[in-house]
């Protein structure tokens, strides 16, 4: 029985090229994989009988730069100005893998099977023939499945294409895509597969570490982060993301958790998870208590201190962030989260005053991204309340914190332009014509241009003090009330007072 498919225009228009020009094509890997299973897939493969250099002849804008025969084939989107591009790979055989992560020589096949058969996991070793069904974008396929993959996904079962050892020998990098796989899709691993990997994870010491970022990424970015660096730790694998975690392993902590160091922040990068947050706060999320085990100390009181875990632990995730090749921006985004995660601690009295100083050190950009940090913290310890009254009350004060201050600061003018336009000298006067053109403008936002007070100035700075005053008084006054209302909202967005 043939499956009904949506494909996309730029990948039936390969396809269907190939198919034109007297080629096999099928649809590879894991966009059959997902599609099987009901999952949008992000990238289109292709594999095909033709060669390298028949492919490129096929279509007219492409690219070849690799040494294993894959070709981009790129196709204009018109529905964006962006271009897309999908991989086409000659049907291959492959031999030695020195350097555990890619082959030590290439050759070319016009068998299919040939193609399987060196694919890494089961659910990734299908092909599909599409074949287009009257004028639509519609498709039945038939399926080539030589390992049984479509009954692995089913069961929901992450399996090597025949011996897992040899597999994983091949590739170290597999180690870490079963990992990541079973995060995204919530597959189990067949046992002798698990097995083979933790037997072979040493081998992930070969593999570069921007390949480790990748995947860690992904199971960062997956639904259960949580379960995938469990089951990274079972298999041995978290020396080769961040030998660090391990420090937090079994580290008990004080009266306010429930938890050990190492299940708090697995905890705290879940709830991240679960919020949908970006990835600069799940990384953050992991690394933010990483310090602790090295700044633990005994306390009569409260059992542990971890004083200064958060400085420490900033340092740490600087050193790990930039040894898995992170960008600069990344780098310096986790860390200051990690280095500020503590202020808006629940145990802290926090000023209007401090959190302007917090918003300085981190910058208006991240200040709300801390704040996250600190709600996937405290959930991290065993808490029940994400949002308490205390943590309202902060983002009332962020919020005060951030707004566009109501105040002469907000005027398309300033001090010593007054001076320049009025050709004074600094003093009371100065101020005094900055409050009236403060009033006017509350009164009418639109006056807030700089053609409109440097004439008022020069009106203003006509009359004398007395009057001055009076217009300057009512600015001020209309000022202190707007200031009032504005606050007033704020706290009864957050219900804080």
């Amino acid at each position: 029985m043939k499956n009904s498919f949506k494909i996309p225009k730029e990948v039936s228009h390969v396809t269907e090229g190939l198919e034109k020009s007297g080629f096999q094509a099928y649809l590879v890997g894991g966009c059959v994989r997902d599609l099987l299973i009901g999952r949008e897939p992000k990238d289109w493969d292709v594999a095909t009988d033709a060669s390298p250099e028949e492919i490129v002849k096929t279509f007219e804008h492409t690219f070849y730069e690799n040494d294993y025969g894959t070709v981009g084939v790129v196709s204009e989107d018109a529905s964006s100005p962006r271009l897309k591009v999908i991989e086409v790979t000659p049907f291959r055989l492959e031999s030695g893998y020195t350097d555990k992560r890619r082959p030590d020589s290439v050759t070319f096949s016009k068998k299919l099977e040939d193609d399987l058969k060196r694919r890494d996991f089961t659910i990734n070793a299908l092909a599909l023939k599409i074949e287009r069904k009257g004028e639509t974008d519609s498709f039945t396929g038939s399926i080539t499945d030589m390992f049984d993959g479509q009954k692995d996904l089913k069961n929901g079962l992450i399996r090597t294409v025949g011996n897992p050892h040899d597999r994983l020998s091949e590739d170290a990098l597999r180690i870490m895509r079963a990992i990541r796989i079973s995060a995204e899709l919530g597959f189990g691993i067949e046992k002798g597969t698990l097995e083979a990997l933790k037997t072979h994870a040493n081998l992930l010491g070969h593999i570069a570490k921007e390949r480790i970022r990748e995947e860690f990424v992904r199971i960062l970015m997956s639904d259960v982060p949580m379960n995938a660096l469990i089951m990274s730790r079972e298999l041995g694998v978290i020396p080769y993301i961040a030998k660090e975690l391990e420090e937090s392993y079994d580290i008990e902590q004080n009266m306010a958790h429930a938890y050990d160091v190492w299940e708090h922040l697995l905890r705290t990068v879940q709830h991240a998870a679960d919020k949908k947050y970006p990835l600069e706060i799940r990384i953050a999320a992991l690394f933010h208590d990483i310090g602790k085990p090295r700044t633990r100390r005994v306390s009569r009181e409260t059992k542990y201190t971890f004083y200064g875990h958060e400085v420490v632990g900033a340092k740490m995730t600087e050193k790990i962030l930039k040894n898995l090749n992170f960008s600069r921006e990344t780098v310096d985004y986790v860390v200051k989260l990690v280095r500020w995660h503590m202020f808006f601690s629940d145990t802290e009295q926090i000023t209007l005053s401090a959190v302007r100083r917090m918003i300085a050190n981190v910058g208006k950009e991240r200040i709300w991204d801390l704040m996250n940090v600190r709600i996937c913290d405290r959930i991290g310890t065993g808490r029940p309340k994400e949002n308490p009254y205390r943590l309202r009350k902060y983002k009332a004060m962020v919020e005060e914190a951030l707004r566009d201050p109501i105040s002469v600061g907000m005027l398309k003018i300033d001090g010593k332009k007054v001076m320049e336009i009025g050709k004074m000298a600094p003093g009371p006067k100065v101020g005094l014509i900055l409050n009236a053109l403060m009033e006017e403008v509350l009164d009418d936002p639109k006056k807030n241009t700089d053609e409109y007070l440097s004439t008022r100035t020069k009106e203003l700075n006509e009359l004398d003090l007395p009057t001055l005053s009076k217009l300057a008084a009512v600015g001020k006054e209309k000022k202190m009330k707007a200031e009032e209302e504005e606050l007033a909202k704020i706290r009864n967005k957050h219900k804080v007072k």
